[in-house]
């Protein structure tokens, strides 16, 4: 089967319709696909402090946990969208299912941190293959006019996969124990690449205008000095305290790298990260919105979810099961704000959204060993999660209607990576800014302290987020249109990083399809 140019509805070879089962079972594929990745990023959280102790580990091995993960995720992304395009999007993600997986599988069989972290670092490397490109096989598989529906499942199935995240890792990690928050990810997995490898179409991308014929455009420089870059950063601030002189090295090291990949970004032909785009003053201010936000939030989920645990001493399911109502509160209302950003314009949701969050931030102020759960605790986690209904889902709106629609997909990539690189170096940055030390997680006193000092500073960022968003943002800037349907991109339930959006513009030839 070969299909002309996506997007065209003249076309008379059909794409896949959701009613066929050849389109349930693709839509099924990348769902357990995406879903993967997104348990990956939620279960762990809960599961730390009991890690920390059954490795008899300090702080930094805790860090480096959650960082290992983000880090080659953040910095592979794009590569990995890239690489789907040109290689064939099926057989990337394919791979990136059986990579995630057996990363997992060596996560849940650690015999001690180095291991784990290094099984971690994998993980992200998987994520980074697979997640651009279970978007991406939708966009290219399905008849346009059940894309945005497609997309619309995808977005929402994965919204109900980071939810029960925190639940099933708690659960877990108080029964068969914290391996198993990695090995649960095997299951959809192994479900996955039959059902990819049987039902779901292969397609590849047209080669970019500015690669040379017959070669394919990969920055792999630019790929690989961001991710020196960030992993540098974070490694000095996470070594701040306990090795000063090295740490001092590797933050140079990483700011060489940084100006060096802006270097390579600006003389390659097909870079990762396209400079023209930030010629865009709403795209620019919604980045540096984003890198607030995001390390804001970051910083906050990292310390809340410990916090929960060491400070009122909630079982790992306990505290899964706290954070609930934030992830759900997104569910139920992230399409509606959505809406109302279009009406409105992005600048008073995106200063509104980030001050409601940080009000919320400095709300878990009032929580200590003896706090109630309904007075206390659940207050700050509901305004908390209705800062984030208001806020990512403009974010998003706001960021599409930045640039033009052929470069809609390498935007969100962009801005997808900013949000998970900003809460990578706050997970690194905060124990160092609060003075927690290495063995602060086990004691309440010492833990309940440093949160103290933590949250006025996450609120900070969400405060400097909206001042941006209220300086740089115009007043109004309707959206004319909706690219992708009103789900697309919008029921989204995990306030880690934004959605990822389709690259797809009704206006380009961009994928051919092959079975």
């Amino acid at each position: 089967m070969k299909h002309s140019p996506a997007g065209d509805d003249n076309d008379p070879v059909p794409f896949l319709r959701i009613a066929s089962a050849r389109g349930r079972w693709t839509l099924l594929a990348t769902v357990l696909g995406s879903s993967v990745v997104l348990l990956g990023s939620t279960v762990t959280n809960v599961a730390l402090p009991r890690i920390g102790r059954d490795f008899g580990a300090d702080i930094a091995v805790l860090q480096w946990t959650v960082n290992a993960y983000m880090l080659t995720l953040a910095g592979l992304i794009l590569l990995g969208g890239s690489l789907g395009d040109r290689l064939g999007r099926r057989r990337v993600f394919v791979v990136g299912v059986v990579w995630f997986a057996a990363a997992s599988l060596l996560c849940g069989l650690a015999p001690g941190p180095g291991t784990l972290i290094a099984a971690r670092a994998l993980q992200g490397v998987g994520g980074a293959l697979l997640t651009p490109g279970s978007l991406a096989i939708i966009e290219a598989s399905f008849h346009p006019d059940d894309r945005p529906r497609a997309i619309g499942l995808w977005s929402g199935f994965g919204g109900i996969a980071a939810a029960l995240g925190p639940f099933l890792g708690g659960w877990l990690v108080d029964g068969p124990g914290w391996r198993w928050t990695f090995l649960l990810s095997i299951v959809p997995a192994l479900l996955c690449v039959p059902v990819a490898l049987r039902h779901v179409p292969e397609s590849v991308g047209r080669p970019h205008r500015a690669a040379r014929p017959g070669r394919p455009a990969f920055d792999v420089p630019g790929a690989v000095l961001g991710a020196l870059a960030l992993a540098l950063t974070t490694y000095a601030l996470t070594a701040g305290r306990a090795n000063g002189p090295v740490a001092v090295v590797a933050a140079v090291g990483g700011v060489v790298c940084g100006a060096a990949f802006l270097h390579v970004e600006r003389r390659t032909p097909d870079p990762m990260m396209p400079p023209a785009l930030f010629s865009s003053r709403s795209f620019t201010a919604i980045n540096l919105i984003t890198l607030c936000v995001y390390a804001g939030t970051g910083g906050f989920f990292f310390l809340t979810a410990l916090d929960l645990q060491i400070v009122i001493g909630y079982s790992a399911l306990a505290a899964g099961a706290a954070m609930l109502p934030t992830t759900l509160l997104m569910l139920l209302f992230s399409s509606r704000s959505g809406v109302l950003a279009q009406r409105l314009g992005p600048r008073i949701p995106l200063a509104v959204g980030p001050l409601v969050c940080g009000a919320g931030m400095l709300m878990m102020l009032r929580v200590g060993p003896d706090s109630s759960y309904v007075i206390d605790v659940l207050p700050a986690l509901l305004v908390m999660g209705a800062g984030m209904a208001v806020l990512v889902a403009p974010l998003t709106v706001t960021l599409l209607s930045s640039v033009d629609a052929a470069n809609a997909g390498v935007a969100s990539g962009i801005n997808n990576a900013a949000a998970r690189a900003a809460g990578l170096v706050a997970v690194a940055a905060l124990p160092l800014l609060v003075g927690m030390g290495p063995e602060a997680y086990r004691s309440p006193a010492a833990f309940d302290t440093s949160f103290r000092r933590a949250m006025p500073l996450c609120a900070g960022l969400l405060f400097a987020g909206a001042v941006l968003a209220f300086a740089l943002l115009r007043r109004t800037a309707p959206v004319t249109h909706r690219p992708h349907g009103r789900a697309h991109g919008w029921a989204h339930g995990w306030s880690l990083e934004p959605p990822l959006v389709s690259r797809f513009s009704p206006h380009r030839t961009i994928d051919r399809t092959v079975d």
